[in-house]
């Protein structure tokens, strides 16, 4: 009786120790960027719900190369919010989640600008989509999302999005995305990234030094009626350090990015706008996901 009592004990300890143990390294959570439908990641908890939020700050205001109502400068310092939630569908053999139902927003908020005069002013950008992520692999992810990208104040018009997005987990970590739209211009975005990375540490909580790359197309008139095919690239580096916030990771990111675009597509643009064709971007944002 005595020796069944302590087998019993040490094998709840082992459970429960690797329960702890699990919930301490987290799981990697995908998530889609609202703006270029993206597919990144999120440490977050142990468990098949999970909620996320965000915030950043901004130089400026460009979506895939595009102005997107604030300059490159320091005079109002754009602040975006983001709400996430994702749920595990199913498991593949050996326990890895194999798909994920995904629901973001992200909001953006500015000093506004004179024409800007329906409340509320400030509140200029609502974007907020809707995801199937699936994993064939454990290192290759592809999602279908929809996005709808409206404007509270009214300085823009809303339009859907409805994109194909694959990533693959390796030493480049690539990204490929096709776009198009319902509603609003028509045109289709393709674009394709990486972002190699270092640790600058041992363990789960080393800073990692990274180097962004993207190359965005805008074809047939994405950019607007007339614009025909204008292509951009960025490159930069990027600073992410994880932290915990009690049991909930997160992690802190410093990005800095030379945009570069063509002539035409900086001259879109104007004459209001920012028509530099090469164009400095700095965001600092941070995150959570539980």
């Amino acid at each position: 009786m005595i020796d069944d009592r302590i087998s019993w004990t040490r094998r709840t300890g082992a459970t429960m120790a690797a329960v702890f143990a699990a919930a301490a390294a987290g799981a990697q959570v995908p998530t889609v960027d609202t703006e270029d439908a993206t597919i990144g990641s999120d440490t977050a908890g142990a468990g098949r719900f999970h909620l996320s939020a965000g915030l950043d700050a901004r130089n400026g205001d460009f979506a895939r190369g595009s102005y997107d109502d604030d300059r490159a400068d320091l005079d109002r310092l754009p602040v975006h919010l983001q709400l996430g939630a994702a749920l595990d569908l199913w498991r593949r053999d050996g326990g890895d989640p194999g798909g994920w139902f995904l629901l973001r927003t992200s909001n953006g908020f500015h000093t506004p600008r004179l024409a800007e005069r329906t409340a509320p002013r400030g509140w200029y950008e609502s974007n907020t989509l809707a995801a199937l992520v699936l994993a064939p692999s454990k290192a290759l992810r592809t999602a279908v999302i929809y996005t709808v990208k409206a404007s509270p104040n009214g300085i823009a018009g809303t339009t859907h999005e409805a994109s194909l997005s694959l990533a693959h987990d390796d030493a480049l970590s690539p990204t490929f995305v096709v776009t198009m739209r319902p509603k609003g211009d028509g045109g289709v975005y393709t674009q394709a990234g990486a972002e190699p990375a270092v640790s600058l540490g041992e363990g789960d909580g080393a800073a990692k030094l990274s180097l962004p790359l993207a190359l965005g197309i805008g074809w047939h008139g994405f950019y607007g009626a007339g614009s025909g095919d204008r292509v951009f690239a960025s490159a930069g580096a990027a600073l992410v350090k994880p932290f915990r916030l009690g049991a909930t990771p997160g992690t802190i990111r410093w990005e800095a990015l030379a945009l570069h675009r063509d002539r035409r597509l900086a001259q879109l643009s104007g004459p209001d706008g920012e028509t530099a064709r090469i164009v400095p971007l700095v965001t600092w944002s941070v995150s959570l996901a539980y």
